[in-house]
């Protein structure tokens, strides 16, 4: 192969999410069936014994794309010279632990991690932040960002894209290809707004495509916002390969241009568009470009029932700046 390798780092490569995408990565999913990469895995000195067994598997699928695997508990090794990182890894919510403790407690693991990854990968790493509360644990880690560019760091809001684009095709019943431009706003929470009004199926407005427009506006919405945990009411466990294989969505097209008439869902730092604070990490309709850059898709209309949705996600999220306001510098 004539092309240089991409160095992808994943932090908590040995957990449930972190097993589930580094095989795809290595079968070329990401970066395309001709693109070699160097898989740099990342865990806690405890974890180490299962990080390496999940490389002798890596290994034993004899990958073609795979021209070396590092797999480390430190966060410099994991991170030098990476192109992509995904942040996987976080501490999950204990009993009785309100979001705003679960934020605390991963505030120092971000500044850490962000510091790390300022230091150590390329100046234009592409940052995709995994681990919940996702998109202020990204705004930790922006913040450290002072080599790095910090417009490349993102939070994962395509998983609630994808379950949105499922429920829509099963309602209207047709494939899920059949679903477009189904936009996220805000932040990867029950305050999340999947905005059906601007979704297509088949072409055709989804409001046209589905005549119960109550079910629209209310068991729709709530399903995904209230997927996860559902998921974890059914299995006992947290979404974790639909998880990870949303993650491989989001690395993926911000790796290629969008298709023309297409939308991505992508938490990014706010510029403002659409009255949401600048700054935030708020999840807009987005396009990439052949350069790679992500745009805010302009002009959408929003009627006053999407405006305060759209608000209220973007109130939350202030909520959360507010609660580690003293780890952003």
């Amino acid at each position: 192969m004539s092309k240089q390798p991409i160095r992808v780092a994943i932090t908590g490569a040995a957990g449930q999410i972190g097993y589930s995408l580094v095989f795809p990565i290595a079968a070329g999913h990401v970066f395309g069936p001709d693109q070699p990469v160097i898989l740099q895995l990342l865990e806690l000195p405890v974890a180490l014994g299962a990080l390496e067994g999940v490389k002798m598997e890596l290994l034993d699928a004899a990958f073609p794309l795979v021209q070396d695997i590092v797999a480390t508990d430190s966060a410099d090794t994991a991170f030098g010279d990476a192109d992509l990182v995904l942040l996987v890894g976080s501490k999950p919510r204990g009993p009785g632990m309100e979001r705003a403790d679960l934020i605390r407690e991963n505030g120092p693991i971000f500044i850490g991690t962000g510091k790390a990854i300022d230091a150590n990968a390329k100046a234009d790493v592409k940052v995709v932040t995994v681990g919940n509360p996702c998109n202020t644990n990204c705004l930790i880690a922006r913040a450290q960002a002072k080599r790095t560019n910090p417009l490349n760091y993102t939070a994962m809001t395509r998983l609630d894209q994808n379950r949105a684009k499922a429920q829509l095709a099963g309602k209207a019943g047709v494939p899920v290809a059949s679903v477009t431009r189904m936009g996220i706003w805000g932040n990867h929470s029950p305050t999340m707004y999947p905005d059906f009004t601007h979704a297509l199926i088949g072409g055709k407005k989804a409001t046209d495509a589905i005549s119960d427009h109550a079910w629209l506006d209310g068991p729709f919405i709530k399903t995904v916002q209230q997927r996860g945990k559902a998921i974890i009411d059914a299995r006992g466990k947290s979404s974790a390969a639909s998880a990870a294989w949303a993650a491989i969505d989001h690395a993926r097209d911000w790796h290629r241009p969008t298709p023309q008439g297409e939308w991505v869902s992508m938490a990014i730092t706010s510029d403002g568009s659409y009255d949401v604070p600048e700054g935030l990490i708020y999840s807009f309709p987005c396009t990439v470009d052949e350069e790679g850059q992500y745009h805010i898709v302009q002009g959408i209309e929003l009627d006053e029932k999407a405006k305060a949705r759209v608000k209220a996600s973007a109130d939350e999220l202030i909520e959360e700046r507010d609660t580690v306001k003293d780890l952003l510098g």
